[in-house]
């Protein structure tokens, strides 16, 4: 790849245009009147980006590859651009040195910016904007579906902020899967169709890699040389890079495995990361794939009757429910957000979470699926290791730090609300009515995990029992001042308080135990 950096200056004073790793659109709101004679566009790949958490290797790779095909992409239109790779010596390796320093080598006139995805960048760029005497015109990202603005008035005066309800309002808005203003097939939700347990012997269908091509394997081999230490093995990369890759994706899911993503969405099964999932949040997050275009072309396999209702459903609210709605309430309630621990969570994170070290099946698996693959599906996340991770009373800034650093998808404005509010509770009920607190029967009903494992997932207490079983009444009991009242909660908490105090005493010791036995102790 040449060094885009090295190019001959466009004529004039024009504008330096920012885009960052997570901004790889051809629509993206800071590229459509840029003047290809005048202005330049600058990219970095900086330290600072990769390593205010050990992301995956996976994760800093595919950003690197992505950044590079992109500029690339922009040069064949025209477009100057100053790229500036990691090893590059006079990289100043974070994001706003880059900015002065482009502004040092060159006159402009401005500076225009796509505002980004996390608070802490934000926040830099802001402070960037207000220290220089040049004009900076940060843009809204466009790329969504509601913006800041709109998400705020939808809030605005609301006791609760439910994403069912947000949804329902996304979809009269953008008219999917809606037929005469009521939704299609006469409910907004069809998640109840959606917890079907994998029937033995039914098995995953192949998916569709992308294998690595130049440009993803140097930066494979950058990584590798560059960051030894971090997170997770490269030889199983396989994300796509090019918007190109990515619509090849999107195309295999909808066509091969969209129809069979409703019913088995929740489910589990050993050896197998993938089930039947998009495998696109990687493309989507880094803007290689548009939302709307995805819902669209979704819909438009259930209006052609090749996938069923329930799936379609499903996935449109993954992408105009939830996704929307997470990101509505990062922005919203950021940074105070977060900050927020309700459950008062104190304990260190166990080091199986990084060595997949545990005689746990479940989490050996979604572990083991995590570093191989930098991916583990939803319930994994939430029911599996996030569940996990509430029950022994994990401290939120640590199970934030781990989702972040170990899924190539993952950017704070999506992680946060879904580990902070979903999987921990630490929210208080900002994002999820109830906490998602689940003994080992759930993990039986919904995978094949539990028949192998050396746990007993059917004893309730003891040293053979399941380490869920072991936490789960504990942590009721731990929580019982701030959980009791829960509505959702109610009919746990009246067996709770039906065992009486020596039980629920010896419950909560138990638990105690298991904790210190995890090695979740205290920080």
């Amino acid at each position: 790849m040449p060094d885009p950096s090295t190019q001959a200056s466009p004529t004039g004073r024009g504008r330096l245009r920012l885009v960052l790793g997570d901004q790889l659109s051809d629509r993206l709101s800071a590229l459509p009147d840029l003047d290809p004679d005048r202005d330049v566009v600058l990219m970095a790949e900086v330290r600072a980006e990769a390593t205010y958490v050990g992301h995956h290797k996976q994760k800093i790779a595919l950003i690197f590859a992505a950044m590079r095909s992109f500029a690339l992409r922009l040069e064949a239109r025209g477009v100057t651009v100053r790229y500036v790779r990691i090893d590059d010596p006079a990289n100043t390796h974070s994001i706003v040195g880059e900015l002065q320093r482009a502004l040092d080598d060159q006159p402009f006139e401005g500076v225009v910016v796509t505002e980004c995805g996390e608070w802490r960048l934000a926040e830099a760029l802001s402070a960037f904007a207000r220290s220089t005497s040049l004009s900076v015109e940060i843009r809204q990202d466009d790329r969504f579906l509601c913006a800041h603005d709109r998400f705020r008035r939808w809030a605005s005066g609301k006791s609760q902020l439910r994403m069912e309800f947000f949804y329902r309002e996304m979809r009269r808005e953008t008219g999917l899967l809606m037929d005469d203003g009521q939704p299609a097939g006469g409910q907004w939700n069809y998640d109840a169709e959606n917890r079907k347990r994998l029937p033995k012997g039914l098995r995953p269908p192949g998916r569709l890699r992308t294998a690595p091509d130049a440009l993803a394997l140097e930066a494979i081999a950058d990584v590798a040389r560059l960051f030894p230490d971090h997170f997770g093995a490269l030889d199983q990369f396989g994300w796509p890079t090019t918007a190109e890759q990515a619509e090849a994706v999107l195309d295999d899911f909808l066509r091969h495995i969209l129809p069979g993503f409703g019913d088995w969405q929740d489910a589990m099964a050993q050896g197998e990361p993938w089930m039947w999932h998009g495998l696109i949040s990687t493309s989507l997050n880094l803007g290689l794939l548009d939302p709307l275009d995805i819902c669209r072309r979704a819909e438009a396999e259930f209006r052609a009757g090749r996938s069923p209702l329930n799936a379609v459903e499903g996935f449109i609210r993954q992408i105009l429910g939830w996704r929307e709605f997470v990101r509505g309430i990062y922005w919203l309630k950021m940074p105070e957000y977060g900050r927020r621990n309700y459950l008062d969570a104190d304990r260190v994170l166990p080091w199986f979470f990084w060595s997949g070290e545990t005689d746990m099946a479940c989490v050996a698996d979604a572990v083991a699926a995590t570093r191989d693959q930098a991916y583990a599906h939803h319930i994994q996340r939430l029911m599996v290791t996030g569940n996990l991770a509430m029950l022994l009373g994990v401290h939120p800034d640590e199970v934030d730090d781990w989702y972040l650093s170990v899924y190539a998808d993952a950017y704070e404005w999506v992680e946060m609300p879904n580990t902070r509010g979903m999987a921990t509770f630490a929210d208080g009920g900002i994002v999820g009515s109830k906490p998602y607190a689940a003994s080992g029967a759930y993990i039986d009903r919904m995978s094949d995990h539990c028949g192998g494992c050396r746990y007993d997932v059917e004893a309730k207490t003891g040293e053979n029992a399941c380490p869920f079983n072991r936490l789960y009444w504990g942590f009721l009991e731990r929580n019982y001042p701030r959980l009791r009242d829960n509505v959702r909660l109610a009919m746990p908490y009246r067996t709770l308080e039906n065992f009486g105090p020596e039980r629920r005493a010896a419950l909560l010791a138990e638990a105690e135990a298991t904790r210190i036995m995890l090695g979740a102790v205290k920080r």
